[in-house]
């Protein structure tokens, strides 16, 4: 149970005895009517950051500059100290670890009971959805009811279109969430508007400070918090047609928000930038660190990946995305949205945070001494916009007795770790599967997720004939066999690709151990620049990023991908990950962090997953997480791609339950993207570039969408699974499963 606060004591009593509202452990003086008075009532007093779209920022503020506090090592970016009731948000605190509730707000009882199970767990903060007047007479309820059960964790109230009600809820709660994107623009109806120019524009911020000047002076008041948090997939139809749908809009829409409280000299305000795209949300959460830093700004920043989905896949996107920030320093509270019960998004929540807290150099002196001995390098990436550096593809030859260009994968490229045993008489078989090959008459055939290579410390002896045909097989099928050039040196392979260090490669001068076809590169970051610039020279048909545990893996490989850059080597790279997580999520969430926080800079062209230590995982489960880390960065899409929200108080259908079975039915479709949303709110705004979309809109019914189109209206729940399938097969994208086999066999039989 939560330790009771003389903030809780003070909050109880105000609530109990009706007052105006209750304050913090530092309570604000009340403004008067005078004073509030001499802060701008209207747009056109307020002092507006300078526009990005017309140059005048950087005329006035300076050219756009660094987005964290160091290239070179974690150091976590300097921010102001934020309260909400109890507890503070900011650099100088602990990450905060927070979660949604998923009940019905006005089912007080269940949402209390709820709320505590997660303040349990371990979580600092709870939001709640408050839809109207009902929910926020609720909520106050709520934050009664926890009182007297000894709980003081801090509410968040999340506001959708109700500028009214979000004053209302302010007596109740600790913090208000507001959505830039609807909070006075309404529900968007995504109508094309034209402005003529900057001026036509800026004229329509009246309406967004009358709607939210109110809500900012009453929070100022009494002492709230406020989380000004922009989405990607619902941003204003006033910002999308100014902006685009981009990370620019989503800055822009969250500083004219900021510009407003601002002006009334309230700044108890934190941001985030959510996208249910990782790639979209590290690049808009970069941008407005960098904005931050030209306009001298120093507010918090809550981390969130929106709309992630469940299990592994939920937690993998979700750590590509936070991950990558808490790598750079950003962030000070993070929200892992999973569509499970909330309280099982305490575990990554609480794992991400504590990696990157032990990755502070400032904090820990590992951390320190492994960023430090990297080599000196300059970091030249622009976070403004991705873009992939995409590895040349080896070509086969005519003296090729295998398709060597079949090794690896132009989207992105899967390497498996084998060991001898595996390949015998009685094991090959199952090895195919878990390497992902279709079988035909016992041969192996690859798939659309089938390892593209595989790599062997060892071999099998030369007269083991099983092991050898079952390696020939696959080689036979464009699958690369990646060994040791010592290990090939003692027991030959036919057709191998001889695997070196650098300094071996230079001093092979392009001699390969017999059998041998293709030179393969190790790289782990200590070499000299010079030595990793003959790479060109040495013309590999990959390079393998391992680090060494000396040194920082991010700021070392960061370092390798500047060196190829400058000297124009195009040879793919493979990120080379030596795993001893203990279990599947925490894998998930190391991964997604250390991998793909250079997958989301275009660094990598693939990954090659070994394991080390007493990891057990199969060979199926790591070859399917490596893909799952592709697709999460947006590299190579090998099942169908889903985008679920993470549930709460408007959700109108059981939505684990309805997310499994649309899973179920459509889960064999790679490219196409299917987003499933609990409520009008979270689409189809929310749904980003989904294909398809079903959308609760009713109790007891489901609209279905394609695209942002509404196509299908009130179909009842248990028609709607069914009506998505012949609605994906109406625009010809749906497949059998019994189809999408045949036709790899067909392909591999031509």
């Amino acid at each position: 149970m939560a330790k009771i606060s003389l903030y809780a004591v003070a909050a109880a009593i105000a609530l109990a005895t009706n007052v105006d509202a209750f304050v913090g452990p530092s309570p604000a003086v009340k403004s008067s009517s005078l004073h509030m008075s001499a802060y701008p009532t209207s747009a056109e007093d307020i002092l507006w950051t300078p526009s990005w779209k017309t140059g005048e920022r950087e005329e006035v503020n300076g050219a756009l500059g660094k987005y964290c506090e160091d290239l070179y090592s974690v150091t976590r970016r300097k921010t102001r100290t934020v309260t909400c009731g109890p507890i503070k948000f900011g650099s100088d605190h602990p990450i905060v670890r927070q979660t949604m509730a998923t009940t019905d707000t006005a089912n007080v009882d269940a949402s209390i009971e709820q709320i505590i199970r997660c303040a349990d767990k371990g979580f600092d903060l709870v939001r709640i959805t408050v839809q109207g007047k009902r929910e926020a007479n609720a909520a106050a309820k709520i934050r009664e009811g926890l009182f007297k059960k000894g709980y003081d964790i801090p509410l968040c109230a999340d506001m959708h279109f109700q500028p009214v009600v979000a004053q209302l809820v302010a007596d109740a709660v600790e913090k208000i969430r507001i959505n830039p994107g609807n909070f006075a623009d309404g529900r968007k109806d995504f109508e094309e508007k034209v402005y003529e120019s900057e001026a036509d524009y800026v004229k329509e911020r009246e309406y967004l400070a009358e709607a939210f000047i109110p809500l900012v002076q009453k929070c100022k008041e009494l002492n709230r918090c406020m989380r000004i948090g922009t989405n990607h997939g619902s941003l204003s139809s006033r910002v999308l047609s100014y902006y685009g749908d981009t990370p620019r809009g989503m800055v822009e829409s969250a500083i004219e928000f900021a510009d407003i409280c601002r002006s009334q000299d309230y700044h108890n305000f934190v941001f985030s930038m959510k996208a249910s795209n990782p790639l979209v949300m590290v690049q808009s959460y970069r941008l407005l660190a960098s904005e931050m830093y030209r306009l001298d700004w120093d507010y918090p920043l809550h981390l969130g990946v929106t709309e992630a989905g469940e299990g592994e896949d939920g937690r993998m996107k979700s750590a590509v995305g936070i991950g990558t920030l808490l790598a750079d320093g950003l962030g000070d509270t993070v929200r892992v949205s999973l569509t499970e019960d909330p309280e099982f998004e305490y575990e990554p929540c609480n794992r991400l945070s504590e990696m990157s807290e032990a990755r502070l150099a400032a904090t820990n002196p590992d951390s320190a001494a492994r960023q430090a001995a990297v080599k000196k390098y300059v970091d030249t990436r622009d976070i403004t916009a991705y873009s992939r550096r995409t590895g040349v593809l080896p070509e086969k030859t005519e003296e090729d007795k295998v398709d060597v260009s079949l090794f690896l994968n132009p989207n992105g490229s899967v390497l498996s770790s084998v060991v001898p045993k595996m390949l015998s008489q009685d094991s090959a078989p199952y090895l195919y599967k878990e390497l992902g090959f279709k079988t035909a008459v016992g041969m192996p055939f690859k798939d659309i997720a089938t390892s593209d290579s595989i790599f062997m410390r060892t071999l099998p002896a030369v007269d083991d004939a099983n092991a050898r045909t079952a390696l020939r097989r696959m080689m036979e099928v464009g699958t690369g066999v990646i060994v040791p050039a010592e290990e090939l040196t003692k027991n030959p392979l036919e057709n191998a690709v001889a695997l070196m260090s650098l300094t071996e490669a230079a001093e092979a001068n392009g001699q390969l151990p017999d059998g041998a076809i293709r030179l393969a590169i190790e790289i782990d970051g200590t070499e000299d620049d010079d030595l990793i610039a003959k790479v060109k020279d040495l013309n590999p048909v990959m390079v393998l990023i391992g680090i060494d545990p000396s040194l920082s893996q991010l700021h070392a490989s960061r370092r390798v991908f500047e060196i190829f850059k400058a000297n124009d080597i195009d040879t793919p790279a493979i990120h080379h990950y030596k795993t001893d997580a203990g279990d599947s999520n925490n894998l998930a969430l190391e991964l997604g962090t250390k991998v793909g926080s250079l997958l989301t800079d275009g660094n990598g062209d693939g990954i090659l997953i070994e394991q080390v230590g007493e990891t057990n995982f199969s060979v199926d489960f790591l070859r399917n997480t490596a893909f799952s880390l592709l697709q999460g960065c947006r590299m190579r899409n090998t099942k169908t791609e889903f985008v679920s929200c993470p549930s709460c108080g408007r959700t109108l259908f059981d939505l684990q339950e309805t997310t499994a079975k649309i899973q179920d039915a459509t889960g064999h479709l790679p490219g196409v993207t299917v987003a499933v949303m609990g409520c009008i709110v979270n689409g189809p705004g929310e749904m980003a570039d989904a294909d398809f979309g079903y959308v609760g809109t009713l109790p007891g019914k489901v609209d279905l969408y394609y695209g942002k189109e509404v196509v299908r209206k009130s179909i009842p729940n248990d028609d709607a699974v069914d009506a998505l399938v012949e609605l994906i097969k109406s625009y010809d994208m749906w497949k059998d499963k019994e189809e999408v086999e045949e036709e790899v066999e067909e392909a591999v039989a031509a």
